[in-house]
């Protein structure tokens, strides 16, 4: 991670979750610690800890809070109901981004091996969620090295809503490319469109990239098909929520214009992603479960009314880019056209 980044998620000295609030920046940066599973479910819905790398890793290590105190020796089926129970309560906070699901499915599975051969619990429950972290971690990075390659040096490029280190364990999945041509050298600009209702990219991914000492351009999502056309963006990094077995595409309410007006100008689109975010069970993107939110995320902004209420409001948080507008999708395993991401997995 660039070192001028705070980390948004981590242990406190008594194993309670410490997490940076994310819906206070950039105003203030402040940290929570999180000592119960409503806490942290909260937390989760309401977008304090976001980004659906960043996510699998807090609910991992909120099934380690569930089942008690290292040393504990908690056992048998007691200690493995409290698993279960967490990762039922956790698994529903969000339901399209897959790396929730996929890091609790890890946790369960390790909670059943643990009691099947006698081992304390929550020792066991900690080395598997700090080992989702570290791989998190290992993962950006290999996705930096990957995605490097596709952006000429000294380019501008866009992003949408936020996908760096703010969202992840390591430095991001759609910024890792940047954030690793920077340190070489390469003098990337990054365009960040606003990414409403939440304000993501303005919020954090300009707040994030400032503090690294990249150079950035914010414009509002209405801007997003005239910047291009200015032909001076040589490429699209994207993150994702899930990746359909056919390369369709789950991300931030936003990405499926970007990618329509990239397609336009004929820019490259690319999808950057840990390989935890292909979900080979959902064939396509029709089959991805779209969370829709809140009227209020809509209708004003931090207690100020920006419509009349009674308004109808439709607020999806994310939308699905077809594999078509897809130039690449670039993994921690590398580079892959998006009929060909399943192979990754399988």
């Amino acid at each position: 991670m660039p070192t001028t980044i705070p980390s948004p998620i981590g242990w406190s000295a008594d194993q309670a979750i410490r997490i940076l609030d994310q819906t206070l920046l950039p105003e203030e940066e402040r940290y929570l610690e999180l000592r119960t599973l409503e806490e942290l479910a909260e937390a989760i819905r309401s977008l304090r800890v976001r980004g659906a790398p960043l996510i699998g890793i807090a609910a991992a290590m909120g099934v380690v809070m569930a089942a008690g105190q290292r040393g504990s020796r908690t056992m048998g089926q007691e200690g493995l109901a409290r698993v279960r129970e967490a990762c039922s309560q956790l698994g529903a906070t969000r339901p399209t981004a897959v790396n929730l699901r996929w890091a609790l499915n890890r946790m369960a599975r390790r909670a059943e091996a643990a009691v099947g051969q006698g081992h304390d619990l929550p020792t066991a429950l900690l080395e598997e969620a700090n080992a989702i972290w570290d791989e998190d971690r290992r993962m950006c990075d290999r996705i930096g090295e990957f995605g490097a390659p596709l952006i000429p040096r000294g380019p501008t490029v866009c992003t949408v809503c936020n996908a760096g280190a703010l969202a992840t364990g390591g430095i991001g999945t759609a910024l890792a490319p940047v954030y690793v041509q920077h340190r070489a050298g390469g003098e990337p600009h990054v365009i960040v469109p606003e990414t409403r209702p939440l304000l993501q990219g303005s919020r954090l991914t300009a707040w994030e990239l400032q503090r690294a000492g990249v150079p950035l351009t914010l414009i509002s999502d209405s801007m997003v098909a005239s910047r291009l056309r200015l032909g001076d963006v040589r490429a699209v990094f994207v993150g994702a929520d899930r990746i359909a077995r056919n390369g369709d595409v789950a991300n931030k309410i936003g990405t499926y214009g970007l990618a329509l007006a990239a397609r336009a100008h004929q820019i490259p689109f690319y999808v950057a992603a840990p390989s935890s975010t292909i979900d080979v069970a959902t064939p396509n993107g029709a089959a991805i479960p779209i969370e829709e939110r809140s009227a209020e995320e809509i209708m004003g902004w931090r207690g100020q009314r920006s419509a009349p209420s009674g308004v109808g409001v439709w607020n999806p948080a994310f939308d699905v880019t077809p594999a078509e507008l897809v130039t690449a999708i670039v993994t921690d395993r590398g580079v892959v056209a998006p009929k060909d991401v399943a192979r990754i997995i399988d």
